[in-house]
């Protein structure tokens, strides 16, 4: 779901002018409970007990919707975010957001082909970023959108087992780049004098949990599969 904090009278006759800055913070949980790297055991409903060390994901291609439908498209070249449960490093912050009063944002998760296709020159910083979070592969295979690791147990698998899900677009062969729409649930006010502030609280149980049920005990370890990762795809664009 979605908190918005913004410092506010909430006076319709307050005229908006401007810019301001959007920031967005990704509030990662696992079913309802804090997500708490490397201490904390999670159990989902096919009995299988995770404990999560990294929870990394790309958010990118931001857009903001109006009380009117208008449509703000972030600009791309500025539209990619790693978002780091392990580095602290949870929020993007958009800028230079024409004032207005915002109802939905819609966002993409990893990187889409168009991007992809720029080459590794067209990348810009966000390559090395990519590179220093464990967020690629190879340049031939591309971006990982999502990594996800850990150890876990069940009914069968009876000592930590090391799982890793690793889901990408696997290059322009496979791809995997999901969107997701939310409604804000009021509105956003963006203005010279107003920055709203954006909680998303993302369910983590979700990447394996979701609409499609991903059993670790019956493979531990996925990156390129054409089966199960466009499902974990699926699973982790419901998350948010």
């Amino acid at each position: 779901f979605v908190i918005v904090l913004s410092c506010s009278n909430d006076d319709d006759s307050t005229e908006l002018t401007g810019t301001g800055t959007v920031q967005i913070e990704f509030d990662n949980s696992m079913a309802g409970d804090d997500l708490l790297l490397s201490t904390s055991s999670y159990t989902n409903s096919q009995s299988e007990t995770l404990t999560i060390s990294r929870l990394n994901y790309i958010v990118s291609n931001f857009r903001l919707t109006d009380v009117n439908g208008n449509v703000f498209t972030y600009p791309k070249d500025q539209s990619y975010f790693i978002t780091s449960e392990e580095n602290g490093n949870t929020e993007a912050v958009l800028t230079n957001i024409p004032a207005g009063k915002y109802v939905s944002i819609t966002f993409g998760i990893g990187v889409d082909q168009e991007k992809y296709l720029q080459g590794a020159e067209g990348q810009g910083d966000f390559l090395t970023e990519a590179e220093n979070t464990e967020m690629m592969w190879s340049w031939q295979a591309g971006y990982k959108f999502l990594n996800f690791e850990g150890t876990f147990t069940s009914a069968t698998v009876k000592d930590p087992t090391d799982f890793k899900i690793h889901m990408g677009s696997h290059g322009s062969s496979l791809d995997n780049y999901k969107e997701t729409s939310l409604s804000l649930g009021t509105e956003a006010l963006v203005s010279n004098d107003l920055n709203p502030i954006i909680h998303l609280v993302v369910d983590a149980n979700n990447i394996l949990d979701g609409e499609n049920k991903i059993s670790l005990t019956e493979q531990s370890v996925i990156m390129v599969s054409e089966e199960k990762s466009p499902k974990i795809a699926v699973n982790t664009s419901k998350m948010f």
